[in-house]
Parts: structure tokens; sequence; C-alpha cells
């Protein structure tokens, strides 16, 4: 009922590099599946899509299978707790006014009816173009570019990474609370 501790999901997460490197240098990351997806469903010819998306078959498993440990892990081991946050982290976050903290997300912003709200747009409709288009235009996501790629020594992942961390930090302590107050 509790996540796996850090000395064990850690090195799951480093032994998956070696074993893509030793499966023929596959790359890691869950944005890649998209264009696959894209790929084998899209019904018109584009240059974009136009390879053997059945070669990266085992990249859809993948993502498949992060979606089915997601839903049983939340629905079959979830005893209903709530996300444990430091006390500084849930002071921060009620000065911002957000009250509600039970489950994954606070559901003062993330619910249907807050979805068609200025704040709901900017978060899921904007903040969900911002996130694919950066994940495009950085050739990769947070997972492909921070694990297989800087194990790999590669220097746009060193950078895309350093942005990310940048991101986030700009986010947290300026974007976020311009939008929330």
């Amino acid at each position: 009922m509790e996540p796996w501790p850090w000395y064990v999901a850690g090195p799951l997460i480093g032994l998956l590099v070696p074993l893509l490197l030793w499966l023929g240098n596959k790359p890691f990351g869950v944005s890649r599946s998209f264009k696959h997806i894209c790929a084998a469903t899209t019904p018109i010819k584009l240059k974009f899509f136009d390879y053997n998306w059945k070669d990266h078959l085992w990249n859809l498993f993948l993502v498949a299978g992060v979606v089915l440990g997601a839903f049983i892990a939340s629905n079959y081991m979830n005893d209903g707790s709530q996300v444990a946050i430091s006390n500084e982290t849930v002071s921060d976050i009620k000065a911002l006014g957000i009250t509600s903290f039970e489950g994954l997300v606070p559901s003062d912003l993330f619910n249907w009816e807050s979805l068609l709200t200025a704040k709901g747009i900017l978060f899921m409709i904007v903040g969900g173009f911002f996130v694919g288009f950066g994940t495009r235009y950085a050739g990769g996501c947070t997972s492909g570019h921070s694990i297989t790629g800087l194990s790999n020594l590669q220097l746009p992942s060193l950078i895309a990474t350093i942005c990310f961390f940048i991101g986030g930090l700009i986010s947290t302590y300026f974007l976020i609370p311009l939008v929330l107050n």
C-alpha cells in the first residue's frame, strides 16, 4: 500500500538503461509513443509519420503497461490517504487558495467544473499544449532525456534536463502564484 522505497525503485530504473542498450540501443521515453500512435492511426500520409512504426511496438507496450499499472495502483493498491507533502508546502499551497489535499492532485484545480474556467483552461489546455510542444521541441520528454539521455552522456539531454529544472522553478515561484492570485 506504500510506494516502493527509493533504494528499490532507483536501481530498477537504473537497470532499465543497460537493458535497453542490450536490446539494441532503444531510446526510452513516453512521449515517443505518441508519434508511433499517430503513425499507426493517421489516415493520410505525412512525411513525419511515414516510417515503420511496428519496429517500435515495444514502446507502445511500455506505455500500455504504465497506464495499466497506474490504473491498478490507483484503484486496487490505494488506501485513500492523501499524498504526503511537507508542512511548509501545505502552508505555501494554502496561501495560494488551494484547500483540498485529498487524492493525487488538488481537486480545487483539477475537476470537471473548473475545466471551463479561465484557470482551468490555462492549466489544462494551455499547459498541456506547452508540455506537448516542449516535448517535441526538446526531442523528448523528461524521462527520455533525464534517464536515458543523461546515462548515455548526451549533451542535448543535459541541456534539456537543466531547462526542465529551470522551467519548474519559474513555474513554481512565478507563474503558478501569478495565475492563482
